[in-house]
């Protein structure tokens, strides 16, 4: 490792030891929101709306007719949302975060372009991809304008990063030229680097549990749909949740580690995508919304 990466290295290490516990008691799922994003044919744009993990009537939080906001993450503390901002002509103004009424908006600096937003788990930064040279990596920055940090070389797509609950580790989706997608994990402490699923696969936006012991993540398998599964963080215990002949992704994991939010459907603009709610282990999936619309990128609330 050179020592500019020791260097980085060592910086994030100390974040992470201040990351430790700081997410405290999960708390119970039935009362916490689920951010997302919607369009409809009659709003091409997308904006951020709220629902209750019980369904029911969404609350807008976003209504900006001329400018789309998609992948909203609450803050640990629930009390802010990151979320990604672009114009109607496709090019993406970077990361913003704002207040759970949908006020108080803030640019979170040097995200210009910029994807993806995960925060840490005591919610000083923020990770994300961003372009570098006709691809995407991983990047670390401070939620107040702290200098961004570059945690990925490589000359694949660096994708989705979540946070392992103890600060010390990113999950990640690696895309490759071949079309196929892989779950890598990077220790921040070391920068080191291990795969977490298989070469060949087609595996897209991790997320890891509350309680550290799984990933949640969507695989296009063999049957051509996407489908979500759960893999422990060091690639064994591989385990499908999801079976519907429909495509599910985008998972998100309550509170509690017991459910999991998605979206399922999406086979074309012309077919709605709804937000369901699963158990972990496949059972009791709910649909939360109904309306003719495609809702997107859900994320339970800490």
């Amino acid at each position: 490792m050179s020592a500019t990466a020791v260097a980085v290295a060592a910086s994030l290490a100390l974040g992470a030891a201040g990351d430790a516990g700081a997410a405290g008691d999960p708390g119970a799922a039935a009362d916490r929101p689920i951010v997302f994003a919607r369009y409809t044919a009659a709003a091409p744009t997308e904006d951020l709306y709220t629902v209750s993990p019980g369904g029911g009537t969404p609350v807008a939080l976003t209504h900006t007719p001329a400018v789309s906001e998609v992948m909203p993450r609450w803050s640990p503390d629930g009390k802010r949302v990151a979320f990604v901002r672009y114009g109607s002509g496709g090019a993406i103004d970077g990361i913003w975060t704002m207040n759970t009424a949908g006020g108080d908006l803030k640019a979170v600096p040097g995200t210009e372009g910029a994807s993806d937003p995960a925060w840490s788990p005591d919610g000083k930064r923020i990770a994300y991809a961003k372009p570098v040279d006709g691809r995407r990596e991983i990047y670390v920055a401070g939620v107040d304008g702290a200098p961004a940090t570059r945690i990925t070389h490589t000359t694949a797509d660096d994708l989705h990063p979540a946070w392992s609950p103890d600060g010390k580790y990113l999950a990640f989706n690696r895309a490759d030229a071949g079309g196929h997608s892989r779950l890598m994990r990077i220790r921040l402490s070391t920068l080191a680097q291990t795969a977490v699923t298989g070469p060949g696969s087609h595996d897209w936006t991790p997320d890891w549990s509350s309680h550290g012991d799984r990933i949640a993540f969507s695989r296009v398998d063999s049957s051509g749909f996407a489908h979500l599964y759960l893999v422990r963080p060091d690639g064994t215990g591989l385990h499908r949740v999801t079976a519907a002949r429909a495509n599910d992704k985008n998972p998100s994991w309550s509170p509690d580690g017991h459910s999991l939010v998605f979206t399922r459907g999406g086979a074309d603009d012309a077919d709605p995508e709804h937000l369901y709610r699963v158990r972990a282990d496949g059972s009791a999936p709910t649909p939360l919304t109904k309306a003719d619309s495609h809702d997107l990128e859900a994320d339970w609330r800490p």
